[in-house]
């Protein structure tokens, strides 16, 4: 399998597809709102991106199947998945705010070995594939070689329905905003981890995510040279449902921050 060339296919279509995201949000066409659940919300911008994604994608790679946000296509490939998120940060898109991204992971059972993370905001494509660099727009990134956490600028995103950690979690931002360069949360965590790739951040950590989240992002920032791990420093940060991504200088510290805020033992309100 030629997984290069299966990545520029890929990120020719999130150009495709991105362009009539940023083609609605210019005409400020109807954008049908839905209430999914608590603070979460999709108009009809995120589910025709994801028929548009689905349909091309079945062309490159027919025996995948797929897990996508929005459910167009639920149909399970036996060895490779395709991971969707088609508008990551579409509360952000409703109000005009960017950023916003298109996020794209192949799983080939178990592990992840293809990232497309395009923000649209800046038309920044990030990807990279297994055995392969990571790339913004063409050039290799890297992780940033900051040392201390006291440098770094950190990442994070805020719960919109899951409070059960909420006290903990301010706790851990109480902490990281006193002993860093600052936190800051852009709205889209896929995009967040692009930019601990790239050296824009050094560290991010997230709870309460999906798998279309965070699975191109982390490969990504995995290729780029930086370290991913869930709040326990194990490997469940796809289906887990919390991350924490780093360059490899400050993971250490940091995860260790992390469980001591957020972790089981210390998650009582």
């Amino acid at each position: 399998m030629d997984l290069q060339k299966i990545c520029e296919q890929v990120t020719e279509l999130t150009d495709i597809v991105g362009q009539f995201i940023v083609n609605e949000r210019k005409n400020n066409s109807k954008l049908d709102i839905e209430v999914k659940g608590l603070h979460d919300f999709v108009t009809y911008v995120d589910k025709s991106s994801e028929q548009k994604l689905v349909s091309e994608l079945k062309k490159i790679l027919p025996e995948a199947g797929f897990l996508a946000e929005e459910g167009t296509s639920t149909e399970k490939g036996e060895k490779f998945n395709w991971i969707i998120d088609p508008l990551d940060g579409t509360t952000n898109f409703i109000h005009g705010v960017t950023p916003y991204a298109i996020s794209i992971a192949l799983m080939e059972n178990d592990t992840i070995i293809l990232g497309v993370v395009h923000e649209l905001g800046l038309n920044e494509c990030f990807y990279a594939w297994e055995g392969g660099s990571a790339f913004l727009n063409g050039e290799i990134i890297t992780v940033s070689d900051k040392k201390t956490i006291e440098d770094s600028l950190i990442a994070t995103g805020f719960p919109y329905y899951d409070f059960k950690r909420i006290n903990p979690f301010l706790k851990s931002l109480d902490y990281f905003m006193q002993n860093s360069h600052g936190v800051r949360r852009l709205g889209s965590a896929a995009t967040d981890l692009v930019y601990v790739a790239c050296g824009r951040f050094e560290a991010f950590y997230e709870y309460s995510l999906n798998p279309w989240d965070v699975a191109a992002g982390a490969f990504i920032v995995q290729q780029a040279g930086g370290k991913v791990s869930d709040f326990s420093g194990d490997n469940n940060y796809i289906f887990g449902e919390e991350i924490v991504a780093c360059n490899n200088f400050v993971f250490e510290g940091f995860l260790n921050r992390v469980k001591q805020f957020m972790t089981q033992k210390n998650n009582i309100k």
